[in-house]
C-alpha cells in the first residue's frame, strides 16, 4: 500500500471546479464566530463540490488569514456570497427551489440516518452559532430540522465535523458518486 502523489489523485483545477457540475447542495452558515470553521466549510464544500456557501450575520468572510489557513485554498474554488440576515438567505434559496434543512437538536428533528432527500431536489443545510446554534427565527423558516443523534455526555459535535458528516450522508443519499 502506498499514499497516493498528488497527481495519481487526479484534482481538478479551480477553473476545472468552477466550470463543473455541482451538488445539488449550498451551506448556509448562521453567525459563526470562529473563522477556523468558516475555513473548514470552504475546505468540505469544496471537497464535495457545492454549489456556494452563504455567509450570515456575524460570520466572517474571505479574505482572512483565519480562514485561509482552514480552507487551504478553497475560498477560490467555492463561490460565496454575504448576507446580513440569514433569514434573507433562506427566502432567496426558497425562491430558487431549495429545501432549507437546519442541522439542530429540537423537539421535531428528523434523525440524519432517517431522513430522505429526494432525487432531483436542491438543499440548503443551515449551520448555527457555536454557542447559541441556529437562531429560533432561522429555525421557523426551514423546512426540516435534521439531527445527527449522539451517544456521550457532550450535546453537540464542531460545526466542521457536523458539516462533514451531514453533507457526506446527503451525497451517497443523493447517489453523487
Amino acid at each position: 500500500m502506498k499514499k497516493l502523489s498528488m497527481d495519481e489523485l487526479e484534482r481538478v483545477s479551480v477553473e476545472e471546479f468552477k466550470q463543473m457540475e455541482k451538488s445539488p447542495i449550498v451551506i448556509v452558515l448562521d453567525n459563526i464566530r470562529s473563522l477556523n470553521n468558516v475555513g473548514s466549510a470552504y475546505r468540505t464544500g469544496d471537497a464535495f463540490g457545492i454549489e456556494k456557501i452563504y455567509l450570515c450575520g456575524i460570520t466572517g468572510t474571505p479574505p482572512h488569514r483565519d480562514i485561509q489557513k482552514t480552507a487551504l485554498g478553497a475560498t477560490e474554488s467555492v463561490d460565496w456570497e454575504y448576507c446580513q440576515n440569514t433569514t434573507d438567505a433562506l427566502e432567496k434559496l426558497k425562491s430558487e427551489g431549495f429545501q432549507i434543512c437546519a442541522l439542530e437538536q429540537v423537539d421535531r428533528s428528523v434523525k440524519l440516518h432517517e431522513f430522505k432527500p429526494e432525487n432531483g431536489k436542491k438543499y440548503a443545510l443551515v449551520f448555527g452559532n457555536e454557542v447559541f446554534g441556529v437562531e429560533d427565527e432561522v429555525l421557523n423558516a426551514c423546512d426540516t430540522v435534521l439531527e445527527i443523534p449522539q451517544l456521550g455526555t457532550k450535546h453537540s459535535l464542531n460545526i466542521s465535523v457536523t458539516l462533514g458528516i451531514s453533507i457526506w450522508d446527503l451525497m451517497v443519499k443523493l447517489k453523487q458518486f
